[in-house]
């Protein structure tokens, strides 16, 4: 199986992401695809030639092996890488839309078409909740098709064609074990990555717009103070002149008067 699209994917996330995001990346990338592709697909490849039970009855080790593993451990962790990464092409869309948007036009629209903000931000944080949920998802089925997180040496099947109940035998099963343990790791390592970018995110833009609204209403008050205060000093000139008029309006006082007729 050719892994080449998963890496092109994660290299042109890696663009787009948060220092959370890439060390995400970086996980999925060197901690899953890379272990997968150079060891834990070699273990799994031939599990069903090596499955063995103590009788020879036709048809028996087949419906035992398809009871124990209805899916191949490898194949649902292949199934997991890329459903998981899938959501990243959410990102990679938006930036690409907005690029071509930007084209259309002949104009800049946007700062930098890679950059968190507005509609990429909501895409972003849509991404990171399906991550986590898939992840969750595949945790779960894990747990549940194959009874928990282990791989037995022996197990007991009476399903038929089986004559009777019959011992069966899983090869390798503690290497198999080790591999399955890392899968949960990194896994659980990534839910708890996908999280804390999560939580950073809206953290960081609900301080921003927080930021914004507290200096837009600050800008509001002064701008009120300002203003309140110019109709003060208005008032003020206008009492100051009304006063002047006034005085300059009133006739002259009666010692004026009689002081210029009886001068003596």
């Amino acid at each position: 199986m050719s892994w080449g699209f998963l890496c092109d994917l994660l290299s042109g996330v890696n663009k787009y992401s948060t220092g959370i995001g890439r060390i995400w990346v970086a996980v999925v990338f060197i901690f899953r695809l890379l272990v997968y592709v150079a060891a834990a697909e070699n273990i799994w490849k031939y599990d069903h030639d090596e499955f063995e039970c103590n009788i020879k009855q036709p048809g028996c080790e087949n419906v035992c092996f398809d009871h124990f593993f209805p899916v191949s451990h490898i194949r649902l962790w292949a199934l997991q890488l890329i459903i998981v990464s899938t959501p990243s092409l959410l990102v990679v869309f938006h930036v690409a839309y907005r690029e071509n948007r930007e084209k259309h036009h002949n104009q800049k629209l946007y700062k930098s078409p890679g950059e968190i903000d507005g509609g990429l931000l909501c895409t972003y944080l849509i991404s990171l909740v399906l991550k986590t949920g898939f992840e969750i998802v595949f945790l779960v089925l894990f747990y549940k098709l194959y009874n928990g997180f282990k791989v037995p040496r022996l197990v007991k099947c009476d399903i038929r064609p089986c004559p009777n109940t019959v011992d069966c035998y899983i090869s390798k099963p503690t290497e198999k074990m080790i591999f399955l343990y890392f899968l949960v790791a990194t896994s659980c390592l990534c839910i708890v990555l996908n999280l804390s970018e999560l939580s950073y995110l809206i953290f960081k833009y609900s301080i921003k717009c927080y930021l914004k609204r507290y200096i837009k209403k600050q800008r509001q008050v002064s701008k009120s103070d300002c203003h309140k205060s110019e109709i003060t000093v208005s008032k003020r000139q206008k009492s100051v002149e009304g006063a002047y008029a006034t005085n300059r309006a009133q006739p002259p006082s009666l010692s004026v008067r009689s002081q210029s007729h009886f001068p003596f």
